[in-house]
């Protein structure tokens, strides 16, 4: 499968006082398009560090990161914003939703500063909190819901845009083992129906154990690089998902553009 994320040397280097800490040490990596891609490692491994790298959060001392064709270790800060707005999308731990906005104008957020217009981008943000079974909340406010369904509204406002790759930092980090379940499979399923490429970042193994490549770092290092057999990975989701599982996978739908040019 072509890659659509390609890491070349990467290093990256922090000051502290006047001592130097490699948390990244010749990184080289290849992510393929659709994948769900988890990064493990212990605290202090050097796994956010990466998923930083990835997102273009920081930029690298020597090394560069390509998603696509498009090398954005080079860009500029302005390029920086414009390419993530229009390509990536974020999964964040704690959430990150706007307090003073509600569930639909959260998910909305992503479509607005594409220029989407309003009636159109809420119409897209009620679809996908449907699909997330938060359609009933859409009129509320994050201080009104769990925080299983904030994460929900999370989750639905990074595949409003149908973006290239999302990027997940913990993301069921606060959840309990039940919620973790659902959010974790709904992620996959959306994922797979839209060809969506999904890195995330965590420190459970078994939930890793669901992704169809397993990078693990050590000490800024690529320890291993697994990409799962289809028998190995039906086997680790049925043990994690249990009942959720089903053998119905939904067609991809329409993209933005082809709805524009249609």
């Amino acid at each position: 499968m072509k890659p659509i994320i390609t890491v070349e040397h990467l290093r990256k280097v922090y000051r502290v006082g006047d001592e130097r800490v490699i948390a990244l040490n010749d990184i080289n990596l290849a992510i393929g398009k659709g994948e769900m891609c988890c990064i493990v490692g212990a605290s202090g491994s050097g796994k956010s560090t990466l998923l930083n790298q990835l997102a273009g959060l920081e930029k690298p001392t020597k090394g560069r990161v390509l998603i696509g064709k498009h090398v954005i270790s080079d860009m500029s800060e302005e390029e920086l914003a414009a390419f993530r707005q229009q390509h990536l999308g974020f999964i964040f731990q704690s959430y990150n939703l706007l307090p003073s906005m509600t569930a639909v104008e959260n998910v909305a957020l992503p479509l607005m500063f594409k220029g989407v217009p309003r009636a159109k981008r809420e119409k897209l943000a009620r679809r996908e909190l449907k699909r997330m079974g938060l359609l009933s909340r859409a009129g509320h406010k994050p201080t009104e819901m769990s925080g299983g369904q904030q994460q929900r509204v999370g989750i639905a406002r990074a595949f409003v845009a149908k973006p290239a790759v999302i990027f997940a930092d913990e993301p069921t980090g606060n959840l309990d083992s039940v919620t973790t379940r659902q959010v974790l499979y709904t992620m996959l399923q959306m994922a797979k129906e839209s060809g969506i490429t999904i890195v995330m970042v965590t420190h459970e193994n078994d939930l890793a154990d669901c992704a169809d490549r397993i990078v693990t770092i050590k000490d800024g290092r690529v320890l291993s690089d697994v990409l799962l057999s289809d028998e190995e990975k039906q086997k680790n989701r049925e043990k994690l998902f249990g009942d959720l599982v089903t053998a119905d996978v939904a067609e991809p739908e329409t993209t933005m553009k082809e709805e524009k040019e249609s």
